[in-house]
């Protein structure tokens, strides 16, 4: 007997399973993936390289509540390129995917009351910042916390279903993908986290995320063999941590550049020292792009984007490629020249300024644009559907089993 199955219904499938395996899951003696393996990765779909790159910011987060696996499965099944991630540590130095220092704005921290002794007040960034720390729980405690939507105004079906994600978690998820799923992990809050976690011998938060990706072969320069075959950014908004790293590993690296008024956390330097001709010369030695705020690039005023800068411009002049943040398709972030149409936003920022890829929490949506606009041969698209069919009513046996 035969079953056909949408893509749809998989991936409502493996959400539900998804559920149940995080209720039952409370502590780190089986991980929620299977740790890579002996895989045949002959037969994947390779990474397409022939436009602007798709990076799923935090997963489909705009689905499906962020940095979860549920969020960065959404976005595999939905197109992306790359799965992105941030990079925090744990109390016992395990790497945890997370975007904030505190727990407080996406779990249920609030919910544990045998945690309400655990609110701290620490330096952060030079503000003084009061929460529930993650640096100061366990992985175990973690694994007991449940996720939730960070935006009020998106959907809250998914709260409390899933839990906190390791990085190795996050790397099974996109070595085990039907076909080739760049990582886009970031080293956040090095500062800090290295000032609260330490580890054996002296190590720092930066050699322990390197370790972590050596572990699982990530390794090659932009474009080599290797790098197609498991491809890999890696980004971070501290200079230093960069130059740090680029002796231990020739992965290429973007630059994250953060607000105007938002000096970097590590060397305390200005937006406009470090997007200056020089320092972009300088850089450059050891990243292959930098990832500014799209607001930075073209300023805005009473939401109408004013005349671009020339950021993107002389970036490609030195030779380094622009990832800029966040696109998002809800109205309020979206600005009137786009008449509240993301396409029409993509449009403009791939055709017209020329980015070379973009994060965005609404997969689906680029990948739907990209397609319209620059899609696969048909034959290949045809080939990898079905290929994706077979695998996703086969990945039953090797997950829910």
């Amino acid at each position: 007997m035969y079953i056909l199955i949408s893509n749809h219904t998989c991936t409502i499938i493996f959400t539900m399973c998804l559920r149940v395996k995080d209720r039952r899951q409370t502590s780190i003696a089986r991980p929620l993936y299977p740790l890579p393996g002996r895989r045949n990765d002959r037969n994947k779909q390779p990474l397409q390289t022939f436009r602007a790159y798709n990076i799923a910011h935090r997963g489909s987060n705009g689905e499906i509540p962020e940095e979860t696996a549920a969020a960065y499965m959404r976005a595999i099944e939905e197109g992306t390129d790359f799965i992105e991630t941030d990079i925090l540590a744990s109390k016992d130095g395990a790497l945890i995917c997370f975007h904030d220092v505190t727990l407080d704005d996406t779990t249920d921290i609030t919910n544990h009351k045998e945690f309400a002794n655990r609110k701290r007040t620490y330096e952060v960034q030079g503000v003084n910042t009061t929460g529930f720390f993650l640096v100061d729980f366990t992985l175990d405690e973690l694994k007991l916390l449940r996720v939730k939507q960070r935006y009020p105004f998106r959907d809250q079906q998914y709260n409390g279903e899933f839990s906190i994600i390791t990085f190795d978690e996050f790397i099974s998820i996109a070595l085990d993908a039907h076909r080739v799923v760049g990582i886009y992990p970031e080293i956040k809050n090095p500062v800090f986290i290295n000032q609260q976690v330490k580890w054996p011998g002296g190590k720092r938060f930066e050699d322990k995320f390197v370790e972590t990706l050596k572990k699982y072969g990530y390794r090659g320069s932009y474009m080599s063999k290797q790098w197609l075959k498991q491809p890999a950014f890696i980004q971070s908004f501290a200079p230093t941590s960069l130059i740090y790293i680029s002796n231990q590993t020739d992965l290429p690296k973007i630059f994250l550049i953060d607000d105007v008024d938002m000096p970097t956390q590590d060397t305390n330097q200005s937006y406009w020292e470090i997007t200056s001709d020089s320092y972009l010369d300088f850089i450059k030695e050891y990243v292959v792009g930098i990832g500014p705020w799209k607001d930075n690039i073209i300023p805005v005023s009473s939401n109408y984007l004013q005349i671009p800068s020339d950021l993107v411009a002389r970036a490609h002049a030195h030779n380094l490629q622009v990832h800029p943040y966040t696109f998002r398709n809800e109205n309020k972030f979206l600005h009137f020249n786009f008449s509240e149409d993301p396409y029409n936003e993509y449009d403009y920022w791939i055709n017209k300024i020329g980015v070379d890829g973009l994060f965005t929490d609404f997969t689906g949506s680029l990948h739907h644009y990209q397609e319209w606009t620059n899609p696969f041969a048909s034959g290949e698209k045809e080939a990898t559907r079905l290929l994706h069919k077979i695998e996703l009513m086969l990945s039953k046996f090797k997950y829910f089993n």
